[in-house]
């Protein structure tokens, strides 16, 4: 009898366990249902915080070793699984699930944004999630060198890797036979036709991500009328030159010096020249004919070719000015174009000390007495 009442007792106490197990998961299921799923998501967020605690130096590992800048979009509505796809495609990261645990856990995967970023293999998942937040901190960074020629920046295009276009889309729109902004052309005295040579403006760019062909030819002829001004242009009418013209002269003025304080002077001596009826017979007017034939854009020339290299552009062989520029002046030699110093030299040539300045000569014997 005893033994039947124990067992009847144990009996009621498992029941009556198990209708309290019963209660506290019906309990469990109201709250959870009351909450919305938000007290099991953040069990789950914090059990999956612990998990990463262990990663935590896959989290900082870069993938690689490479820090070009990639390109990198993400399209509106895109996923974060998605993202964590394309970025193991592009080669960034080496785990999408590591980065989608990590993206979950700090939040990120509700805040990864529509835009174009720059990124690469150097960036940890940690940096790489943090940057996908916000597409306004995007920019390309572009330099357009002084005496550089435009397809010398057609190259830059193609070797800064991150802008949607080539460097040939750049150039069609830039080089002999492109259409030509019609105010710029104007206002330049640029003749149809010609090319946009020397008026891609030296300087450092911040561009927009999506910035196209035509719109980085426009920044930087937008510089160049921003930096010049008509004041520059209208002291060129003053000395019988067109702002053409003047550009031209600088562009030559550019590639000859090689220390800004030395502008002015070379400057005075073409004018010099232009007002005798000298040849300018400046080396660079025949590097620019060459055209890259040497294998490089600016590469050692003879004198033979000043004779040999059949082009206006060679001022060994034609009188006068170039019919154009032959690469981007800065400001100082635009503005030593048209206000050159005042001097009676005719001749300069590199110095012997290895300095880049140059020696001037009245005399084309003085000139030859300057020779190492």
């Amino acid at each position: 009898m005893k033994h039947r009442r124990l067992s009847a007792a144990r009996r009621g106490c498992a029941l009556a366990g198990l209708g309290a197990l019963l209660v506290l998961a019906l309990l469990a299921g109201l709250v959870w249902v009351g909450s919305d799923g938000a007290l099991l998501n953040q069990a789950q967020t914090a059990l999956l915080r612990m998990q990463l605690q262990t990663r935590r130096p896959e989290l900082q590992a870069s993938f690689g070793n490479d820090d070009t800048p990639i390109r990198f979009v993400i399209e509106a509505g895109a996923t974060a699984r998605q993202i964590a796809d394309n970025l193991v495609e592009s080669a960034l990261i080496g785990d999408a699930a590591l980065f989608l645990d990590y993206a979950r856990v700090e939040g990120y995967d509700r805040r990864f944004e529509a835009g174009v970023y720059f990124l690469n293999a150097r960036q940890a998942i940690v940096e790489i999630a943090a940057l996908l937040t916000d597409s306004r901190s995007s920019f390309i960074l572009f330099r357009s060198p002084e005496g550089a020629r435009i397809e010398e920046l057609a190259e830059l295009v193609d070797s800064v890797g991150t802008f949607a276009f080539g460097g040939a889309d750049f150039l069609a729109l830039v080089d002999q036979g492109a259409a030509l902004p019609a105010d710029f052309a104007a206002w330049a005295g640029i003749a149809p036709g010609a090319s946009l040579e020397g008026y891609m403006f030296p300087d450092t760019y911040q561009l927009p991500p999506a910035i196209t062909a035509a719109g980085l030819r426009d920044n930087l002829l937008r510089n160049f009328r921003e930096r010049v001004g008509d004041s520059l242009r209208n002291a060129a009418l003053a000395r019988d030159l067109t702002l053409h013209q003047a550009v031209t002269l600088a562009s030559i003025v550019e590639r000859e010096a090689v220390w800004q304080d030395e502008h002015a002077q070379i400057a005075g001596v073409y004018h010099n020249r232009l007002a005798t009826g000298m040849r300018l017979e400046a080396d660079p007017t025949v590097q620019y004919a060459l055209h890259g034939e040497r294998g490089t854009w600016w590469g050692q020339i003879s004198q033979a070719d000043y004779r040999r290299v059949a082009s206006p552009h060679n001022t060994y062989l034609s009188v006068g000015l170039p019919p154009g520029p032959i690469a981007s002046p800065s400001l100082s030699a635009i503005h030593a174009a048209i206000y050159p110093a005042e001097s009676d030299y005719f001749f300069f040539r590199a110095a012997c000390d290895g300095s880049h300045y140059h020696q001037f000569a009245i005399s084309y014997d003085d000139h030859l007495s300057n020779a190492c």
